[in-house]
Order: C-alpha cells, then structure tokens, then sequence
C-alpha cells in the first residue's frame, strides 16, 4: 500500500508550497486579473494574482487529497489560563474537516465550554457582530443559549501583564466556512468576547 500522508505532513507540504508561491517560484499564468471588475483589475498586479491562485489550486487539491484518504483536518491546541490549562481539538486553518473531524469537535465543545466558564468568571462579556466591528454587552445566559443552538467551539486567548480577553467561538457547520460569510446560513460562527471588568474588547 502506498504512503498516506498524515494530518502533519500535509500541513508542512502547504506550508512549503505557500513560500513557493509567495517567491514567485510557482505561478498560475492562465490568471491574468481578477476578472471581477476592470476598475479593480487596475490596482492589482497579475503576478500577485498569480502566485495567490497558484496557492488555491494547490490547496483545493490537497482538501481533495484529504476527502479521498480521509485525513484529518484536526490538531490538538493546548490554553493556559489562571493556572488551568485544556487541550482541545480544532481544525487547521489550510485544512478541512472530514466527516469524523465534526464529531471530534462536537465532543470536545462541552469540556471547551466548562474550561471557558471557569476561567472567565467575574469578567464582562460581548458579543461581536459586524464583522467583529461592534461589540454587545452579554450576560452568562445570553452565552448558554447561543452555545445549546451551536454545534461545536473553539478558543483563544489574547493576554499580556495587563490584559486578558478570553474570545469563544461558538460555530456551526464546516469548520473551513464557519468563520466567513461566505458559509452562511449552513455555517457560521458566534463570537463571545470575556474581558476583565471595565476593559473593552480588542480583537
């Protein structure tokens, strides 16, 4: 049986061909423009468009490569907060989620909620709409009643001597579209922002 490319070496193998391209090392010369418009088209430099759709074909046949072999999109990232810390799975951002992928996640979105409860206690809670352009003052139980409506939640952390946000991902969907509207309505993504009291979200 041939080799199968694990879940790591697929990531590597995107990695290293997305520095191809950016170099200039591989193009796509059947792109000229963007072809939305002519106006635009005016502002971008085909070798640009080149190298950045060089990259797509590249990726949608490694996404492909993954639908046949059935790889995971998964990794394992690890928080640490206030002393506690939780591993939990999410799916890598050049990758895709395979079937399997989505119950992993969705088993995984009750212990990510407990741990994000815990260490976000006492702090304020927003909620992003617009893009992540405005923020809305939530409470606890508007946040239970947006996660029992979602599928499966992600996490991460900005924090530095001064300032903590906690930011909760509470999706629905493909993992690949849940964080863009392009997905929507099949998939999309709730974003709770916790920061400590009097403080604003950031990001």
């Amino acid at each position: 049986m041939s080799h199968v490319y694990s879940t790591q070496e697929l990531i590597s193998i995107l990695a290293s061909e997305r520095r191809a391209c950016l170099n200039g090392e591989r193009l796509s010369l059947t792109v000229k423009t963007s072809g939305v418009n002519p106006l635009i088209d005016k502002f971008l430099k085909s070798e640009a468009v080149q190298k950045f759709t060089a990259y797509q074909d590249f990726k949608a046949a490694v996404h492909r490569y993954q639908r046949e072999y059935q790889v995971s999109g998964i990794v394992w990232n690890e928080v640490t907060v206030k002393g506690k810390t939780l591993s939990f799975p999410e799916v890598n951002d050049q990758l895709i989620a395979i079937p399997r992928d989505l119950e992993i996640l969705k088993n995984a979105k009750g212990s990510l909620l407990n741990f994000w409860y815990q260490v976000t206690s006492g702090m304020d809670l927003y909620l992003s709409f617009r893009s992540g352009k405005d923020y809305q003052r939530i409470t606890k139980e508007d946040v239970e009643k947006i996660a029992n409506r979602s599928e499966w939640a992600g996490l991460c952390k900005w924090e530095n001597s001064s300032f903590l946000e906690m930011v909760l991902q509470l999706s629905w969907g493909k993992p690949e579209e849940a964080s863009y509207r392009r997905g929507w309505p099949e998939a999309g993504s709730d974003y709770i922002h916790a920061v400590n009291p009097g403080c604003q979200p950031i990001c």
